[in-house]
């Protein structure tokens, strides 16, 4: 027999990559289906899934342990009940203990009858309303969430209340000011050209608003026009504390879908890729209901409004991992892969999913296209900060007197958000610690707020800007559970692709479970930011520092 060589080898890739599903494959899909109503582990099911795509078991094993969604029973009735951050600061994490107690069940488990199944997950996007939990898809949120999942009281699920700050909303023109969408894109297809759009969002300064701040019009440029470029809205907002994503899908989806019709156009791509997280079942409904609205108004489809430009988009539905938010990861989420980061270079832009040209934009950055568009890049960038223009959703926890997504220009005093925006804590309570930017960004102490509302100015005090959910602790919940539930997240949210995350976050886990780690935190905290893979792994030590700096002497032991 003869060894297979480096092209033979590169064929079977090939074969096996198009058997998984390129180009929008169904292989998530079709596990997630299987995975419904049944307690039994993946081992169980999984390898049949691969079987009927013509793919080896470990093809379909692989994503099956891996994503939340899937490697969690299901029994009949599958509640999934918030433990993220804002729920957790909600009743120092007591919901958990009490919904699994009124259950019978622990969450990850079934009862033995197969009928109720419990799954803990980290953000269902009810910061403002919580603790939170999904019966089925129907949201119940609030003090009376156990009685609400008892089938004592109806379910609740309070819309997210919504604000403009800046007099003239960007992000929030359809829901404050009723301005419809659509009112762009016919124009600029019709009678525009790429490089218009390319020229005014570059004019404007805007910089992704999913985390890295990295400059939208460099990004869509990098990638060239090639038409098998891919555009892909990351919906993936998996920071708990933030819901912005959420309410842009759910109340304004036309807005974001305009936005990614206009990427498209600038990039010279025929074909969009929405990609919503599963424990966002109303926004991936609207959305998908959007997107063939869409193609009926003529906005999508093989000739746009009667040109030449063709343009087709799909909604694909996540599976629940929280790294699977980081553009590499998403895009092997894409292609029915495990969720984890990859090494860079090559970077998405040159070879992405399925190996073409890939620009991955979040839901908030595309909505703002639009507005840029139509009123001029220079408009956007004559607001906000210098190098920061624009505005920004922020979103506050359920903690706060008035809780809410307002919109607000970056640079705005982060003390001015909480206390005149948020009206300070609820019930007069006094604030101990503000998490800014998601479980990875950064705490400040009460004393800490006066600081503009930048990437810039809050990296320099140790916290970050990430998706600006800000999620408010009182002083009833102390310190050493706070620090607990930090780890705990980093432990179970890890991709486990490479071992200093892997690892540390695990011994990181331990080590808050114990007395004050003193030198070996010294050296796990070096190994973490510098070894790391992605930008998970490497933000766990800032984040960690931040919340032991804010707290002072009763975390003293980790404020290395």
């Amino acid at each position: 027999m003869v060894p297979a060589g480096p092209a033979d080898r590169f064929d079977a890739f090939r074969a096996l990559a198009d058997r998984r599903g390129r180009p929008g494959d169904q292989l998530i899909v079709s596990l997630a289906e299987a995975r419904a109503g049944t307690a039994d582990s993946p081992e169980v099911w999984a390898p049949a899934v691969a079987a009927r795509i013509g793919l080896p078991a470990a093809a379909a094993l692989g994503p099956a342990r891996y994503y939340a969604d899937l490697a969690a029973p299901h029994g009949r009735r599958h509640v999934r009940v918030c433990d993220a951050t804002a729920c957790f600061a909600a009743q120092a994490g007591r919901h958990l203990t009490d919904v699994e107690h009124k259950l019978g069940i622990t969450a990850g488990t079934a009862s033995p009858d197969g009928e109720t199944s419990v799954q803990a997950v980290r953000c269902l996007g009810y910061c403002y309303a919580g603790p939170a939990a999904l019966d089925g898809d129907t949201p119940c949120t609030g003090p009376t969430l156990v009685d609400q999942l008892a089938g004592r009281e109806p379910s609740r699920a309070p819309e997210i209340p919504a604000a403009d700050d800046t007099g003239d909303p960007v992000l929030l023109g359809g829901m404050v000011a009723g301005e419809p969408a659509w009112q762009v894109w016919p124009r600029m297809v019709t009678a525009g050209t790429p490089d218009d759009v390319q020229l005014e969002v570059a004019a404007s300064g805007l910089r992704g608003r999913g985390g890295a701040g990295f400059r939208v019009a460099a990004k869509w440029q990098a990638a060239g026009r090639a038409p098998r470029t891919v555009v892909v809205v990351n919906g993936d907002e998996g920071d708990p504390g933030s819901y912005a994503d959420r309410l842009l899908m759910e109340a304004d989806p036309e807005r974001v879908l305009e936005g990614l019709a206009l990427a498209c156009f600038a990039c010279g791509a025929r074909r969009g890729v929405v990609l919503v997280r599963s424990e966002y079942p109303r926004a991936l409904a609207r959305m998908r209901e959007a997107v063939g609205q869409a193609y009926a108004d003529g906005h999508f489809g093989a000739s746009v409004h009667g040109t030449d430009t063709a343009l087709d988009v799909q909604v694909m539905e996540g599976a629940g991992s929280y790294v699977a938010g980081e553009e590499t990861a998403l895009i092997a989420s894409l292609e029915g892969d495990r969720g984890c980061a990859r090494p860079r270079p090559p970077y998405p832009t040159r070879r992405g999913l399925w190996d073409a040209p890939t620009v991955v934009n979040n839901v908030e950055t595309l909505a703002a296209v639009p507005w840029i568009v139509s009123r001029g890049g220079e408009a956007y960038a004559g607001r906000g900060a210098p190098n920061e223009t624009g505005t920004k959703l922020v979103c506050l926890s359920e903690r706060f007197a008035r809780p809410g997504a307002y919109e607000v220009e970056l640079g705005t005093p982060l003390r001015r958000i909480v206390t005149e925006l948020g009206g300070g804590l609820k019930d007069g309570a006094e604030l101990a610690v503000l998490q800014v930017g998601g479980p990875l960004g950064g705490f400040l102490a009460s004393d800490e707020l006066d600081v503009p509302l930048t990437a810039a100015d809050l990296d320099a005090r140790g916290a970050a800007l990430g998706h600006a959910g800000l999620v408010a602790f009182d002083k009833r919940v102390a310190p050493e559970d706070v620090m607990r539930h930090i780890w705990q997240f980093a432990a179970a949210e890890s991709c486990g692709a490479c071992s200093p995350c892997r690892v540390g976050s695990r011994r990181g886990m331990e080590l808050a479970a114990g007395s004050p780690p003193g030198e070996e935190w010294e050296r796990l905290s070096r190994v973490l930011a510098e070894a790391s893979l992605c930008a998970f792994g490497r933000r766990i030590p800032p984040a960690v520092h931040s919340l032991a700096r804010a707290y002072g002497d009763r975390l003293a032991g980790w404020a290395t």
